[in-house]
C-alpha cells in the first residue's frame, strides 16, 4: 500500500502520508511525556504506539468533558468503538461530538476530535494483530472508565483493590496492549508473552499511581481524589478535608506507603524493561525513559511529603537529561540496568509483597502480581 495515496482531509478511505503526518504533529499538543518517549521506538512501531495513544486520548476526552451529559459519553464511546471497528462512519461521529464539547477543551485536544477519521484511517493500515490489541485496549478503558470517573468525589477511593482496579482500566490495560505490540514487532518476545503483560499491568499500574501522587491537588481541585482512604489511618482521617490534615503525621504516613506499593511496581516496570531483548534499544528506552522520570518523581514526593502543587515535586529538566543520560550509559546491561534502579531509588519506602491484597484481574485466575524480593 503506497504511503502517497492520499484522500480528501476528514473523508473515509485508504490513509496517506497527510494523515500520518497529522498525527505525529498533534502528539506534542496532547502529551510532552509520548512526544519524547515515542519516537526513540522503531518508525513502525512508533507509528503504531502514537496511534494507539491518540485514540486512547479521544476516549478520555469523551469521558472527562464535563459539557457531555453521563447518557450522552455512553452513547459517544458506544459509538467510538463501532467507529474503530469499522462499523460506523469517523466524520459523522466527529461531526456530531466536537461541537458539544466544552469551552475549556484544550485546542489540541478538540482538533483531534475532529479529526477523528485522520486517525482511524491510520489505523486501519495495521496488522489484524495490531488492531486487535488496539481494539481490546479501547473497548476495556470505554466500559471500565465511567465506573470510576462518574462517581469520584473528594472521598477518594476505598482501598487498595480498588485502586488497582482503576489503576488497570486506565493504565494496565495499556501495558498489556503494549506487550502485544512489541511481541509483533519482535517476535522472539512471544515466549515471553504471559510474563511480560504480568509485568506490564505492574508497569502501567506504577506509572499511573505516580501521576495520581503527584496530581493530588490538581485532581482535588477539579473534585477529584484517587487516593485509597484505607491506607490513611482509616475513618478518623477524612479525605475531604485535605486542605486542613495535609500536614499531618496520618497524611505522611499514608503517602509513604502508597510511595512504597508503587515502588513495589515500578521494580516490576523494570523487569518488563529487562524481558525486552537488548538489541532492541528503541523499545528498552522507550520503557526505561518512563521508568526514570517516574523514580525520580517518587523521590521529590518523598522529599517534601507536605507539596501542595504538582509544580512542586515535577521533575526538572536537567533531572530529566541526567536520566536519560544514565538510562542511555546502561541500555544494554541488565545488570547495570538493575544498579542503576537501586541507586536512583535509594531511600524510597517499599512496600512489602506479603502484606498486600491485591485486586483479581480481569480473566480467570489471573493477578498483577507485585513480585518477591
Amino acid at each position: 500500500m503506497s504511503l502517497q495515496l492520499e484522500t480528501v482531509p476528514g473523508s473515509t478511505g485508504l490513509p496517506c502520508r497527510r494523515d500520518r503526518d497529522y498525527q505525529a504533529g498533534i502528539l506534542p499538543g496532547v502529551s510532552r511525556t509520548f512526544a519524547l518517549t515515542i519516537p526513540v521506538l522503531p518508525d513502525k512501531l512508533a507509528d503504531v504506539v502514537t496511534n494507539a495513544y491518540l485514540l486512547c486520548r479521544i476516549a478520555d476526552t469523551i469521558e472527562d468533558d464535563t459539557a457531555l451529559t453521563d447518557q450522552q459519553k455512553t452513547q459517544f464511546h458506544k459509538r467510538f468503538l463501532s467507529v474503530i471497528q469499522g462499523r460506523a462512519d469517523a466524520d459523522a461521529f466527529a461531526a456530531e461530538l466536537a461541537p458539544l464539547l466544552s469551552a475549556g477543551m484544550l485546542p489540541d485536544e478538540r482538533d483531534l476530535v475532529a479529526n477523528t477519521a485522520r486517525v482511524v484511517r491510520v489505523m486501519q493500515e495495521f496488522s489484524p494483530v495490531e488492531r486487535e490489541a488496539l481494539t481490546r485496549c479501547l473497548k476495556v478503558m470505554c466500559s471500565g472508565m465511567p465506573k470510576f470517573q462518574r462517581s469520584r468525589s473528594l472521598s477518594g477511593l476505598r482501598d487498595l483493590k480498588e485502586l488497582g482496579e482503576y489503576c488497570y482500566v486506565v493504565a494496565g490495560v495499556v501495558g498489556e496492549m503494549l506487550t502485544e505490540l512489541f511481541c509483533a514487532h519482535c517476535p522472539d518476545l512471544a515466549k515471553q508473552r504471559r510474563e511480560m503483560k504480568r509485568l506490564a499491568v505492574s508497569f502501567g499500574q506504577g506509572l499511573q499511581m505516580t501521576n495520581i501522587l503527584k496530581d493530588v491537588w490538581e485532581d482535588r481541585s477539579g473534585g477529584t481524589c484517587w487516593l485509597p482512604r484505607s491506607m490513611f489511618g482509616g475513618r478518623r482521617f477524612r479525605l475531604e478535608r485535605l486542605d486542613e490534615l495535609h500536614q499531618t503525621r496520618a497524611f505522611r504516613a499514608g503517602m509513604n506507603s502508597l510511595i512504597g506499593v508503587t515502588h513495589r511496581h515500578l521494580q516490576n516496570a523494570l523487569e518488563f524493561s529487562c524481558l525486552i531483548p537488548a538489541r532492541e534499544a528503541g523499545m528498552r528506552r522507550f520503557c526505561l525513559w518512563a521508568l526514570g522520570l517516574a523514580v525520580m518523581t517518587l523521590q521529590n514526593l518523598h522529599r517534601n511529603p507536605h507539596f501542595t502543587s504538582g509544580d512542586q515535586v515535577k521533575v526538572s529538566r536537567r533531572m530529566l537529561r541526567a536520566t536519560m543520560l544514565a538510562t542511555n550509559f546502561a541500555l544494554s546491561s541488565n545488570r547495570r540496568l538493575r544498579s542503576l534502579f537501586r541507586f536512583a531509588a535509594a531511600g524510597l519506602p517499599l512496600w512489602q509483597a506479603d502484606t498486600v491484597t491485591w485486586m483479581s484481574m480481569v480473566g480467570p485466575g489471573r493477578r498483577p502480581g507485585i513480585t518477591r524480593g
